[in-house]
């Protein structure tokens, strides 16, 4: 290896644990902030089934502690975390995602004290203690935003299921006005279906219907039994591109260290084990409902536009070998927790 090689082998590791040793810092730090009564509502313990509860839709018995309940400075101190994980654009999303709630309060016409639409109901969870030499995890979650963290020592070991959503996908009027918050999603995903040829087309349109939902929804265990669609060996080269630059895109919702071991992995389990798959309309208009899939070995994202008059985009990536972490995980906590009781 040549010593530019070994520079950016080097960088590449230094930002690695740097970010990781920022992630420990961080959320060390966030606790810190919490009162005890705080603390107490947003810390849970790493091996609880309460770490496996994933859920998108506008709740009011999520656990954890709400952005409504957070100062200033601890929700900054908050914001501070994602962005050790995320990406600035992925984190500035989040918060555009939120302030959708208030466009959904006006249009829905609902009262002042109805909080069923609240920018502040996202919670954040922190499983296990935070640590050089811990097992730990947390959680941020609420209407149309879900992203679960899991950690080894200082190393970030999973960042699935992650959840972005938007509705109204296009604000049609008011100061939000023509605001599309995941406008790059739906316009590579169409731009990747166009540039097919006919015969490639015909392969990857799998219905001319979409689901009125993503299929894995909010299930502990993403399953989609049979690929379908188009698999990557059957591209053209300069398709098959588009479709890596495609998975790039949800991938670098987070930062470039993670989304470079979740791209070897999807590697090494074998860049022709993909697939893309299209259902529903190929134009791009209210009304028309329409939904892509991604699939391979170890991953499944998902785009799905049919609800609200085609208006409403629900995107999911799920690692299906590291989804909260995954089972080896959770099995070296019980190793390490159980050794740490006997002494």
């Amino acid at each position: 290896m040549n010593r530019c090689c070994l520079l950016i082998a080097f960088c590449f590791l230094f930002i690695t644990s740097v970010k990781s040793q920022d992630m420990v810092t961080k959320a060390t730090t966030f606790l810190s902030l919490l009162d005890s009564a705080q603390h107490t509502k947003a810390f849970y313990p790493f091996d609880t089934t309460e770490r496996y509860r994933f859920n998108y839709v506008p709740l009011d018995d999520r656990k954890g502690i709400s952005y409504n309940e957070l100062s200033l400075p601890q929700r900054k101190a908050l914001m501070v975390l994602l962005e050790t994980c995320l990406t600035e654009q992925t984190v500035k999303k989040i918060n555009a995602i939120m302030l959708l709630d208030n466009v959904l309060k006006e249009i829905e016409h609902r009262k002042p004290e109805d909080h069923y639409r609240d920018t502040g109901k996202y919670f954040m969870t922190i499983f296990g203690i935070p640590g050089d030499s811990t097992i730990w995890g947390w959680r941020f979650e609420g209407h149309h935003v879900a992203f679960h963290f899991s950690a080894n020592k200082k190393e970030l070991v999973a960042g699935t299921p992650s959840f972005l959503g938007s509705n109204p996908a296009i604000v049609q009027e008011g100061i939000y006005k023509n605001k599309e918050v995941l406008k790059e999603e739906t316009d590579e995903g169409f731009a990747m279906l166009h540039a097919l040829t006919p015969g490639e087309m015909k392969l990857a349109i799998i219905d001319s219907l979409a689901p009125k939902e993503i299929i894995t929804l909010a299930n502990r265990q993403a399953l989609i039994e049979h690929p379908a669609g188009i698999p990557y060996y059957q591209l053209s080269p300069a398709h098959q591109q588009q479709l890596l630059q495609l998975i790039g895109l949800y991938l670098h919702r987070y930062t470039k260290p993670f989304a470079a071991i979740m791209l070897k992995e999807i590697q090494a389990a074998g860049l022709d084990k993909l697939w893309f798959s299209w259902a529903g309309y190929t134009t791009h208009a209210l009304g028309k409902p329409y939904y892509y899939r991604i699939q391979g070995p170890t991953i499944i994202i998902e785009y799905d536009n049919s609800q609200n008059n085609a208006n409403h985009i629900h995107t999911v990536i799920r690692d299906l070998k590291n989804d909260f972490g995954g089972d080896l995980l959770l099995q070296h906590y019980r190793e390490e927790h159980g050794k740490a009781i006997k002494n």
